[in-house]
């Protein structure tokens, strides 16, 4: 086998937003030389084309692996159709071009017979091309943006407890024996999912989870670990009669989803990582410990969490976060007991392995805001590659949303409702 690259760059003189507004429906027919396309779904709920081509009876199949709305970018791999190749995974990215317009670049990483290899590069070649000058047509673009996300009919939010060591509470919403599961950070509680919980109910069970000395939540007999939360989880799940899971995490919530990911990938139909994801668990030892010990200081002078809550809303917000949205971080942050800030940065400075991202087979959606300090959006796109790169069977969405803080489910609830709705309504 030989392995080749093409890549294609473009112009086109519409807006990059014109130009991803097709791009972007995967299964949309656009490209001139297909004839015929079709959208299939594979048993992970992963989105695949079938398509037809000018002069040819065979069917194509694509699966796409990758995409991000923020970056107008997406990935695909081949599944069938091309003879001969063995591994083909393509990518498209449009950008703004300097002097106006927008620059287009379209690559494929190929490995093929060596008696095919030249003939599948230049094919792909001239596909590409084909691609980017029909998108410099301005007869094809614009086409219109998504539908806003529409909240009508909303399920009703509902308060119970799980009565056990530790005592457990929950909001909940919706039915099913599917359930999305949301997990705060380190400075919030379930309160924070208010906005999230009923839109994931009206595709699911949905219930957001107070962590062990949060909120409505007790203690453990001793302090917590990243293992004592992920019984946790499955404790709900044997409660509210749950046979499959999603995930929805925020920062520490989200450090703890791929904890869990990491143990039982095979209960998993989805993961959502916001503002956040690998935690302290890439940090060596002593950045782990200035973590710690930088966090534990106004403890040990005999402050609480309500003391210090106001400087640790201004890390957390965003420049244009509004006055309620600033007193809702107070508020949590405030709300949070001594001990339970101490148990919490001790577990969350003691994590239990490195992770590896091989065992995320499930589809994958990783969120941050575009002024998050905790989590940047470099720092989260370069996750959310190597998740793309060592899946198996990636599965990768990354939105930056713009705006927003840490805190981007608060923020800007509108944009992140529509994006984990748009995952939730995909998953089989």
């Amino acid at each position: 086998m030989l392995r080749d690259r093409v890549q294609v760059l473009g112009h086109s003189p519409a807006a990059p937003d014109a130009v991803w507004a097709v791009l972007r429906a995967f299964c949309g027919l656009w490209h001139p030389l297909m004839t015929g396309i079709a959208a299939e779904r594979d048993e992970q709920g992963g989105l695949i084309r079938a398509f037809t081509v000018q002069g040819e009876d065979t069917i194509y199949r694509e699966r796409l692996t990758w995409y991000s709305d923020s970056d107008r970018s997406l990935g695909y791999t081949h599944l069938e159709g091309i003879a001969g190749v063995t591994d083909y995974d393509a990518r498209v990215t449009v950008s703004p071009a300097e002097g106006g317009g927008s620059a287009i670049s379209w690559n494929a990483e190929i490995s093929a017979r060596a008696a095919r290899i030249d003939q599948i590069r230049e094919g792909t070649r001239a596909v590409f091309e084909v691609g980017i000058a029909a998108l410099a047509c301005p007869d094809l673009l614009p086409i219109a943006r998504p539908e806003p996300l529409q909240v009508a009919s909303l399920p009703q939010l509902e308060e119970r407890s799980i009565d056990a060591l530790p005592r457990l509470a929950l909001t909940t919403a919706g039915q099913g024996d599917r359930l999305c599961l949301f997990l705060h950070g380190i400075g919030g509680n379930r309160g924070n999912w208010a906005g999230q919980v009923p839109v994931a109910g009206q595709h699911m069970q949905a219930a957001a989870l107070d962590l062990r000395g949060y909120g409505g939540s007790g203690f453990g007999p001793q302090q917590s670990t990243v293992d004592d939360y992920c019984d946790d989880i499955l404790r709900v799940m044997q409660v509210l009669g749950a046979r499959r899971l999603v995930l929805v995490g925020l920062s520490y919530g989200s450090w703890i989803a791929t904890s869990f990911a990491m143990r039982h990938p095979d209960l998993l139909d989805g993961l959502v990582l916001s503002g956040g994801c690998t935690g302290m668990s890439e940090a060596g030892p002593e950045e782990r410990e200035a973590f710690r010990l930088s966090r534990e200081v106004p403890l040990d002078a005999g402050q609480t969490p309500r003391d210090f809550a106001p400087a640790v809303v201004k890390v957390l917000a965003g420049p244009d976060a509004s006055p309620e949205v600033r007193q809702q971080l107070f508020d949590s942050m405030a709300a949070i007991p001594s001990a339970t800030y101490r148990d919490a940065l001790t577990c969350f400075t003691n994590p239990l392995e490195r992770f590896d991202f091989a065992r995320l087979t499930m589809p994958v959606l990783l969120m941050t805001g575009a002024h998050d300090r905790l989590a940047p959006p470099a720092e989260i796109r370069s996750v959310a590659g190597r998740i793309w790169d060592l899946s198996p069977r990636p599965d990768v969405r990354f939105e930056e949303i713009a705006g927003a803080g840490h805190l981007c489910n608060l923020e800007r609830p509108e944009t992140y409702n529509r994006h984990l709705a748009d995952f939730l309504r995909r998953l089989p």
